[in-house]
């Protein structure tokens, strides 16, 4: 069968392409796709052992099965919604500037008395570096996903809290320019709205497929990061029924 694999950051500018197809057997698991991409893009064959592999939106693992029609990506590891007007979430990856007065008032209830939120910022060093801007991609659909995911694990965590916002930008952005956010509500600062936060952006770095493109005197260079997701981080097996 014909699998189309998307290709994210790293992988896309080696061989610049965004997609590429490759033919495995029917039944074939992921371990055989990627031999197959080995053997048909010998280019991505370096990356392919440090790459990861999502499914239907989801992450995929070597012995996972492919099934005729499954939607594949191969990226490098990660560098809006209304619901219960109480509890309201905000999911987001927007091409505009953060708003961040307007989240305050998104996370906020009529019985919210504390918000904490994290901003990260482009900074104009990073060690010897100086950096001009930073370009973000995603892949959207599971990004979001996955930023619903960290919605969950939060509420699961800190039962206490309110509202809860995380929102990324994607695009260029120039130093001083806000690149991310998230923000917990509660009626008190000390019903773990802080740890939430913190919480958020930590998992946000390791399971959300965001990239960032470093720009500056030194030329343009993907920034990876180096954690790898295991079946732990996996809401719905893509080869589940």
């Amino acid at each position: 069968m014909e699998v189309q694999v998307r290709l994210f950051a790293t992988l896309k500018d080696r061989i610049g392409r965004e997609a590429i197809s490759v033919h495995v057997p029917e039944g074939a698991s992921v371990a055989d796709l990627l031999q197959a991409v080995a053997e048909a893009y010998p280019a991505l064959h370096p990356y392919l052992a440090s790459a990861v592999v999502a499914v239907n939106h989801e992450f995929a693992f070597p012995h996972d099965a492919l099934r005729p029609g499954d939607e594949v990506a191969l990226f490098p590891p990660v560098s809006g919604g209304e619901g219960n007007p109480s509890r309201p979430e905000i999911v987001a990856l927007t091409t505009e500037p953060i708003d961040l007065d307007a989240l305050v008032r998104a996370v906020s209830t009529p019985r919210t008395g504390a918000v904490a939120m994290f901003t990260g910022v482009v900074r104009g060093e990073d060690g010897a570096r100086q950096v001009q801007a930073l370009e973000y991609e995603a892949y959207a659909p599971m990004a979001e996903a996955k930023m619903r995911q960290i919605l969950a694990e939060i509420r699961a965590r800190w039962p206490l809290v309110q509202g809860i916002a995380l929102v990324q930008r994607l695009g260029r952005m120039v130093v001083g320019e806000v690149t991310v956010a998230v923000a917990v509500s509660s009626s008190h600062r000390h019903e773990g709205i802080f740890e939430a936060a913190r919480y958020g952006i930590d998992r946000l770095k390791e399971i959300v497929p965001v990239w960032k493109k470093e720009i500056g005197a030194h030329g343009e260079v993907w920034v990876e990061g180096h954690y790898h997701p295991s079946p732990a981080d996996v809401t719905r097996r893509p080869d589940a029924g």
